[in-house]
């Protein structure tokens, strides 16, 4: 099934809250955001979230004491810092008392979300799936089938990465609906997707990998 990373973003200005709550959303991640820093520590308990935005400036307790609370706690979930403070005195502070990365405020969108990717892969070593010459890397969610690189959409990338998870098992359609399509009215939903990815994957000339199994569903194999 499809990673969903769990951010928690610590902001107390509603606005940078919102639009971040949106970009990280559309992005495909799992997303809280709180607005004070005590709040913040209960969420961490409770939302265990796999990477945290923290404002420095917030109610309740500032953000240097979250970081420095939680690093006591040796929870080691990856921070990035935002402020308005852009001194290198307080940038090494920071970075000294177990922030991850640190950015000034204001910022720009993409580069936040740049900063995160790199955050998280340090945290998280690289994970290749393999199927014959078809390689998938769940940390950059890239695929390649011997030389060629194939685009995916965000859908077809998770019902690769499952097949992949679970390679030469035979997944039935009812499972793969409940795992990616929970809402879906029609089951057809999943032979269009497989379609899509036959039509990537399975170019004229190479091997079948993505199998159709006659009355039980479909698998991934390099045979």
């Amino acid at each position: 099934m499809t990673r969903s990373i769990r951010i928690l973003v610590v902001e107390d200005d509603r606005s940078i809250a919102r639009l971040l709550e949106l970009e990280l959303a559309h992005r495909g991640y799992v997303v809280e955001t709180v607005g004070d820093g005590l709040v913040a520590l209960e969420a961490v308990a409770r939302f265990a979230p796999q990477v945290i935005v923290l404002d420095i400036l917030l109610p309740g307790l500032d953000g240097e004491r979250v970081l420095r609370e939680l690093r006591r706690q040796g929870n080691d979930t990856p921070v990035l810092m935002l402020t308005a403070r852009d001194s290198s005195r307080d940038k090494v502070r920071n970075l000294d008392g177990g922030a991850d990365d640190y950015l000034t405020k204001p910022f720009d969108v993409e580069e936040l979300l740049a900063r995160l990717r790199v955050i998280m892969r340090r945290a998280e070593p690289d994970e290749e799936l393999r199927a014959g010459d078809l390689i998938i890397n769940t940390a950059t969610r890239e695929v390649r089938r011997g030389a060629r690189r194939i685009d995916l959409t965000g859908r077809e990338y998770d019902l690769l990465e499952l097949l992949a998870r679970n390679a030469r098992h035979v997944l039935s359609r009812e499972l793969l609906l409940d795992r990616l399509w929970p809402a879906a009215a029609n089951p057809n939903v999943v032979d269009v997707y497989i379609g899509y990815l036959r039509r990537k994957i399975d170019r004229p000339g190479e091997a079948r990998l993505i199998q159709t199994m006659r009355g039980a569903g479909f698998t991934l194999r390099d045979e």
